[in-house]
């Protein structure tokens, strides 16, 4: 019954298992329609191979696995002395395990169960009208596969798999229980709406909300001949809301005259799904959200108002996907931000970086979309 057909399919799927590797992922459903081959077992005593369909609806549950409904049909030719059909019918659910970076071919492994409604048409002589073995029912199927899948772009994906399928049936034949068929099949997922929201940008600082500087206007205006027109250190905070008098000239400080770390906020520049790709360089490939370039542009004139300001370019990610990954993941980003500033006339003398700190130091939790969307960042942080 084709039963070696099955050990040959849990070996590859075991083989393929060796190269795991985490990736980023796509959270949005989708649908799968696709097409192939049937090859028969060799005890329905129909023809050889028949041509078979079906359509899938799923979604990613994680970042290697998803979880698809599906349907498809399988039409066969039964031999004499029967005549007609053997048609089957399959409603069932199967997940998949991907394995390896998702910029290349990826390897699956696929299992899944299913109920098989078999239509066995016609019969052979001598058998009674009302033998109900000979006609309609439903019985139960599992079945297990391997294959490959490769995005096309950031909506449709590639797959192909070689299954095997073991059929419950015992109804069909009198002289017969139970089937395995091995499955050929190609076909594509499509994503269903648009990509996951990116967080709303946070608008980088400008002229009227940066620390206060030496010498910038805008500070607040005097009340009376006081302590509030006087500052001593020079550092733009006068000498009634400064907590740290004495700072030294061109050291950056917040609202109570002491010094202060200053981060420059990227967070709202996002890229697609997996973007940009290993070796992009330019900007206008590299998968900026939409609103992004408008942050960069607002990123430029900061650093240009304040020419005093030097900052390291830093990239960062969620914690899906494994350390190298996610490393490399985050060094491409921060390069993108690198570039753009320093072909905007930032002087590459006052950029540290860039800099990739892969998922290390996350800013919000992993566990929900939501904080993973705010891990997946790019900073410019004042040195």
């Amino acid at each position: 019954m084709n039963r070696k057909y099955l050990y040959a399919v849990l070996a590859l799927a075991l083989g393929a298992a060796s190269s795991a590797q985490a990736n980023d992922w796509d959270g949005r459903w989708y649908f799968a329609p696709y097409m192939g081959v049937s090859s028969n077992d060799d005890s329905r005593d129909t023809d050889a191979t028949s041509l078979m369909g079906g359509m899938g609806f799923g979604k990613y549950i994680n970042p290697n696995t998803t979880i698809d409904v599906f349907v498809d049909r399988v039409h066969r030719t039964r031999d004499l002395p029967f005549t007609s059909g053997w048609n089957n019918l399959n409603i069932g659910a199967a997940a998949r395990f991907y394995f390896g970076d998702s910029d290349s071919w990826q390897p699956f492994v696929m299992a899944g169960v299913a109920a098989n409604n078999h239509r066995a048409s016609g019969k052979a002589p001598g058998v009674s009208d009302n033998d109900s073995r000979q006609s309609y029912g439903w019985a139960p199927a599992i079945q297990v596969g391997v294959g490959l899948a490769k995005s096309y772009n950031d909506d449709i994906k590639f797959r192909a798999e070689l299954g095997y399928r073991y059929d419950y049936d015992d109804d069909s034949k009198l002289s017969e229980e139970n089937y395995g068929d091995v499955m050929l099949n190609v076909g594509l997922m499509f994503a269903l709406g648009g990509a996951d929201a990116a967080p709303p940008p946070t608008p980088a600082p400008d002229a009227g909300t940066a620390p206060a500087q030496p010498g910038q206007p805008g500070q607040p205006a005097a009340a009376a001949k006081s302590c509030r027109e006087l500052d001593d250190d020079k550092d733009g905070v006068n000498n009634c809301d400064d907590k740290c008098p004495g700072t030294a000239r061109g050291v950056i400080v917040g609202p109570d005259g002491c010094e202060q770390k200053i981060t420059i906020d990227l967070r709202g520049v996002n890229f697609k799904f997996d973007y940009p790709k290993k070796g992009e360089t330019d900007i206008s490939r590299a998968g900026l959200t939409e609103g992004s370039m408008a942050l960069l542009d607002q990123a430029v004139d900061v650093l240009k108002r304040y020419p005093n300001i030097r900052v390291e370019v830093a990239g960062h990610t969620d914690a899906v996907g494994t350390d190298e990954y996610n490393q490399g993941l985050s060094e491409r980003r921060s390069r993108i931000v690198y570039d753009y500033l320093t072909s905007h006339g930032i002087d590459g003398s006052r950029l540290a970086g860039p800099n990739g700190y892969g998922e290390g130091k996350p800013i919000d939790t992993n566990d929900t979309k939501e904080g993973r969307a705010r891990n997946r960042r790019t900073e410019l942080n004042v040195q």
